[in-house]
């Protein structure tokens, strides 16, 4: 069973989460999320995969490695007396938002960069989508991660946070940068534009994640690799790339794969 703690979220657009703990309560995080923590607190780093054995902690934590994370996760414990803060700060302009995994079924899927932290008992896993295509194409719907438990986890959405409740048989057709999180019982699959023109011109990309109800969708208005490749294409690097590559290079090409480019 997760511990049960509490929290407070500061900010509007650069948000901060600061947990408190009581004696032996502790929350886990990704390594580097942190920003301060008050007396007491006790940071122990493991693969999250307590009990699980050397070869279950290996496997764990090259398999997070692969998959572009680290190969840690970090724990706060609260070891002092009375009350324990620690917080952990949002990446990037966006939101963050507290789940209760209870009232999800217990599990829910989002984007591998969107975990924050989450109640110790939580557990954070690697999960991947049946279509291969979205690994080369599709960028982020390719690997997402699983959070499962009983407690409160804690997610980073870029931009604007939407919610959507699809009922059963309802489909929606979204970038797949944007999908920050959604409940096991959507389907969710990765399609291929059927406008290879529309992809070209209209600056839209070429895969698409299709979701399916019934269940809960979480849609976020700036993914951040569409953040990063804003600054990129404003930096002197990447005018003086695309000014080289012309019509017929990267210029183009990225941003018919990544859906990100306007002409």
């Amino acid at each position: 069973m997760a511990d049960e703690i509490d929290y407070k979220i500061m900010g509007d657009d650069m948000q901060i989460v600061e947990i408190e703990l009581d004696q032996d309560e502790a929350v886990q995080a990704e390594a580097g999320a942190m920003a301060y923590m008050g007396p007491g607190i006790l940071m122990q780093t493991s693969t999250g995969n307590e009990g699980g054995g050397l070869f279950g902690s290996l496997k764990k934590g090259l398999k997070r490695v692969i998959t572009g994370e680290s190969f840690f996760i970090t724990s706060f414990i609260h070891k002092g007396s009375g009350k324990g803060h620690v917080a952990f700060a949002a990446p990037y302009p966006g939101k963050i938002i507290p789940l209760d995994l209870t009232k999800f079924g217990g599990s829910l899927l989002c984007q591998k960069d969107s975990f924050l932290c989450a109640a110790r008992g939580v557990e954070v896993e690697v999960a991947f989508t049946r279509k291969l295509g979205a690994g080369f194409f599709g960028g982020e719907g390719f690997i997402l991660q699983r959070l499962k438990g009983d407690g409160l986890a804690f997610l980073h959405i870029g931009g604007t946070v939407i919610r959507k409740e699809l009922a059963a048989g309802e489909t929606y057709r979204v970038d797949t940068g944007c999908v920050a999180a959604f409940t096991e019982n959507v389907t969710y699959d990765i399609t291929w534009s059927r406008n290879f023109k529309n992809a070209l011109f209209g600056g839209e990309g070429v895969v698409l994640a299709t979701l399916t109800g019934p269940g809960t969708v979480y849609i976020q208005s700036l993914p951040f690799s569409r953040l990063a490749d804003r600054i990129f294409a404003a930096s002197a690097y990447g005018r003086n790339r695309d000014e080289q590559s012309g019509i017929a290079g990267s210029g183009i090409l990225g941003g018919l794969i990544g859906g990100d480019k306007s002409f």
